[in-house]
């Protein structure tokens, strides 16, 4: 087999496993969301997130893995729709953003 054929085949193995590497991280990462925001009591809008930068990162052995940060929607209150974000390192949760719940003030201000 010439040098350029093999090259291909390389090439193509390599997008495939990083293709199925990015499905696998997004779903865990959906997965995620779904359920920090039925702990919250949020819904989680269109039920998808998408990618917002992709970087190489060493995990905590050392490991080069992607960074993943994605973005979502969620509501509150059902007619409203607010930002969140999670990190993902590999299929591993770094950081889920749902931000703060506003609740209202009950207090009576004169």
């Amino acid at each position: 087999m010439p040098i350029l054929e093999v090259s291909g085949l390389l090439l193509v193995a390599a997008l495939g496993w990083f293709w199925l590497a990015t499905i696998k991280a997004r779903d865990a990462a959906m997965m995620a969301c779904r359920r920090a925001c039925d702990a919250e009591g949020l819904q989680f809008l269109d039920e998808t997130v998408s990618v917002t930068s992709m970087r190489p990162e060493r995990d905590d052995d050392g490991v080069l893995r992607l960074r993943r940060v994605y973005s979502f929607e969620y509501s509150d209150t059902g007619d409203n729709r607010r930002r969140g974000s999670i990190v993902m390192l590999g299929l591993r949760v770094i950081l889920l953003n749902v931000g703060l719940r506003s609740v209202p003030d009950q207090r009576t201000l004169h």
